[in-house]
């Protein structure tokens, strides 16, 4: 029922995200402070990039690809690896598909590069948006967006977040009802191993990871679509970078996202062997590196101004 590489991909990834937190736990309590200090960077490092990963793994289910023959089980499942990430999965879906249907296709309409300046202080505005920009990609911005913005969807009424965004078009209260309750066991999973496990293991484990997840989803959620082309052809507005040996795994081959974008049902595990290329006139523009390092180095150029009278 449970295609097997996707039965392995959930056991791997709950048992090395509990693994994480044990080792954590155990360095903290049985090394030296300063030991533990240079031995803990880089698991916290690797914990943040495992957070990202659940992410992913949440992203296979808002595409109802994880469990594709039983969508009841791929809502269970796809529920229950966001807890931890606070991520109501129907809401993540809303937002996604929306990305999917919509992006980059004016600088209005999925373009978080772009923004639109009009009337006077041009200078002004365009230093503002430039700043909110920095802190966006470079200091978690972007996450503590998401954050707010799953929030506000949760409790405004259905008639107002339709009104808010698109993203939202045929929300009702019974989807907001089901959000909620899946805000609130994420909630719950946290205090729970607070109150269980302690402040220290809490921090070590869930904390302190989530931080640096929120710093990495920030810097890498738009890498894929900054300063891409904008236009009707929305799937195409995109780009892919060459898969890095453990990274790659880690992030389920996220770098193939040309491939994801043209062909959103192929799953995870078969992105490398299906890639596609962008048509020439798309991949002139958005194939400008294949280094996801580069990439990310050129979110430093800025967003993308647009002057209007």
């Amino acid at each position: 029922m449970i295609p097997r590489r996707n039965g392995i991909l959930l056991v791997e990834t709950f048992t090395i995200l509990i693994l994480n937190g044990v080792l954590a736990t155990y360095m903290h309590s049985h090394l030296p402070t300063t030991l533990f200090r240079c031995c803990y960077a880089p698991l916290l490092l690797f914990q943040g990039l495992w957070y990202y990963r659940i992410y992913i793994v949440g992203h296979e289910a808002a595409h109802k690809k994880l469990i594709p023959a039983h969508l009841l089980l791929n809502e269970i499942a796809g529920s229950l690896v966001l807890l931890p990430l606070l991520t109501p999965l129907n809401i993540y879906r809303k937002i996604h598909y929306f990305h999917h249907g919509f992006n980059r296709k004016d600088p209005h309409t999925s373009a978080l590069d772009t923004f639109v300046v009009k009337g006077k202080y041009r200078t002004l505005k365009t230093a503002y948006y430039y700043v909110v920009w920095y802190l966006s990609v470079f200091c978690g911005g972007f996450f503590l967006h998401s954050l707010v913005s799953v929030i506000l969807f949760l409790f405004c009424p259905p008639a107002l977040a339709r009104k808010i965004s698109p993203a939202f078009n045929g929300w009702n209260y019974k989807d907001q009802l089901k959000a909620i309750l899946l805000f609130l066991a994420g909630i719950l999973i946290h205090l729970w191993v607070f109150t269980f496990f302690g402040k220290t293991a809490y921090l070590l484990s869930l904390g302190l990871p989530m931080l640096v997840f929120a710093w990495l989803l920030s810097m890498l959620v738009y890498v894929f679509h900054y300063d891409t082309t904008m236009g009707e052809h929305v799937r195409y507005n995109v780009r892919s970078v060459n898969r890095i040996p453990v990274l790659s795994w880690i992030l389920m081959n996220f770098n193939e996202h040309a491939t994801h974008h043209q062909y959103p049902n192929i799953p995870w595990y078969s992105l490398p062997e299906n890639r596609s290329e962008l048509p020439e006139e798309f991949g002139n523009k958005n194939q400008s590196t294949r280094n996801l390092f580069v990439a990310v180095i050129r979110q430093l150029k800025g967003p993308h101004v647009i002057y209007q009278p």
